[in-house]
């Protein structure tokens, strides 16, 4: 059971004791809503930024998706990588959680940009280096915008504030937990429409294209002065906004300005597709596209090594990054035999059975979503979108199947049972491209997405 959390007021000079170290509060960088962030000093004098939640500001039925979603950034924060703002401790003052991270001493990128000449080749490679490790995690930042950038005593760009990364249940008026509030209009300035408008009504998928389109956005902004799509002082101003974004309508020539070579307008002109399917969806190609930097070369990110889930020696694993069920571990060789070669996955649910139920509270990942499938002949795994519904072992979910069962029935077995195959309500996903019934081919470090659940393929 949740413990009632008491009111926290610090202030200069006061101590937080966490289980292995003290913290002394030195001033308070920023409040939100649901946060407040404080520098501080810890016993070995370093200097760190301590993010506490405010539990006691809200009641007691969102104590847990408040506390569970606060520990997913605090372990987002711990991904192996230059470019995220790292993550170091995590523990609780008067059942209030909080964690301590690294602190950027040079400011936030709005503010840095405001008083500094700026390299933008430099920063929008480190951004971009940001949400490549981000993404490969099975992670999306989601919120992607100046104040959600930090730089270090170097100028190393970082991402921070993964509160919602992949969340859908976001509310866009919130502030933010890492202190400031947002703009009146919180996220909408860098959303993409496909998740102002989602598809296919309801939610969106989030997809890393959501934060491409983002970084379009932020850049342009920094260069120009202002936002691509239009003002947005005013509440009548949004509707227009959005309007422009949806259309593809914006400012080129005040980014042309600022950018004469035009390598600049180039990059952001494939970043602000309109149609997400269109649009370039991969940090890495956005890279290899950037133009030279001021010392006339493109800056080199620094190299990541190569994870061991890279290489298959035994076989292929789906490992749950993002979702209810985050941390588990799927086999594929587990499932298969010599009378049963497809596995499906879907929601939990007690009428219809899955090899892999996914657990989603948001009833975002249909009962019946995918299926995976042995190919025999290339030795591989192929991804399917949809499954069986029809009066067959399969879309009866018995435990063993057709040998022959696939995407394609046979002329007998449509004779005898009919045809039955049916995608799901809301898409499958492979990187960032949706897949048909036809399928694609997965291998080590893609990332399904199946609603708001994102699994990440790994070798063993």
């Amino acid at each position: 059971m949740e413990q009632i959390p008491d009111r926290c007021e610090f202030h200069p000079g006061d101590t937080i004791y966490g289980n292995d170290n003290t913290y002394r509060i030195e001033k308070q960088l920023g409040e939100g809503t649901f946060g407040i962030v404080y520098k501080v000093t810890d016993s070995s004098s370093n200097t760190r930024a301590l993010k506490l939640l405010k539990l006691w500001t809200v009641p007691p039925e969102v104590y847990k998706g408040l506390r569970d979603r606060f520990i997913m950034e605090f372990k987002t924060g711990q991904i192996e990588s230059n470019y995220l703002a790292h993550s170091f401790a995590y523990g609780d003052v008067k059942n209030n959680p909080y964690f301590v991270m690294e602190f950027c001493p040079n400011g936030d990128l709005r503010s840095y940009v405001t008083n500094n000449r700026v390299d933008f080749t430099q920063v929008g490679t480190d951004i971009l280096c940001g949400l490549r490790d981000l993404h490969s995690h099975g992670k999306v930042h989601r919120d992607l915008k100046p104040e959600n950038v930090l730089l270090r005593k170097d100028n190393t760009a970082v991402l921070t504030d993964f509160g919602i990364a992949g969340d859908q249940n976001k509310r866009m008026t919130e502030r933010g937990l890492a202190g400031k509030p947002k703009q009146v209009f919180g996220t909408y300035p860098y959303m993409p429409p496909e998740q102002v408008n989602p598809p296919r009504g309801g939610k969106a998928t989030v997809l890393p294209t959501t934060d491409i389109f983002s970084f379009g956005v932020m850049m342009y902004e920094m260069m120009v002065g202002k936002l691509p799509f239009g003002e947005l002082e005013r509440d009548e101003h949004l509707p227009k906004y959005l309007d422009n974004g949806k259309r593809g309508i914006w400012d080129r020539n005040a980014l042309r300005n600022v950018d004469p070579t035009g390598a600049w307008t180039a990059v952001i002109e494939r970043c602000l597709v309109p149609d997400y399917k269109q649009r370039i969806s991969s940090a890495n190609d956005v890279i290899n596209m950037l133009p030279h930097s001021g010392a006339g070369t493109r800056p080199q990110p620094i190299p990541e090594p190569i994870p061991d889930y890279m290489t298959v020696r035994n076989g292929i694993l789906l490992r749950v990054m993002q979702g209810d069920d985050y941390g588990t571990v799927y086999k594929l060789d587990d499932f298969i035999n010599p009378r049963h070669r497809i596995i499906t996955i879907g929601h939990v649910s007690d009428d219809v059975y899955n090899d892999i139920s996914i657990q989603d509270n948001e009833y975002f990942v249909s009962r019946r979503h995918c299926t995976i499938e042995y190919d025999d002949m290339r030795n591989s795994w192929i991804l399917r979108d949809g499954q069986w519904r029809m009066n067959c072992p399969i879309a009866l979910r018995r435990q063993s199947g057709c040998m022959d069962c696939t995407s394609w029935c046979t002329p007998l077995m449509k004779q005898q049972y009919g045809s039955g195959w049916r995608n799901s309500l809301n898409g499958t996903y492979l990187n960032s491209d949706e897949v048909d019934i036809w399928g694609t081919y997965i291998k080590p470090g893609d990332i399904i997405t199946i609603g708001d659940v994102k699994l990440r393929v790994e070798g063993y």
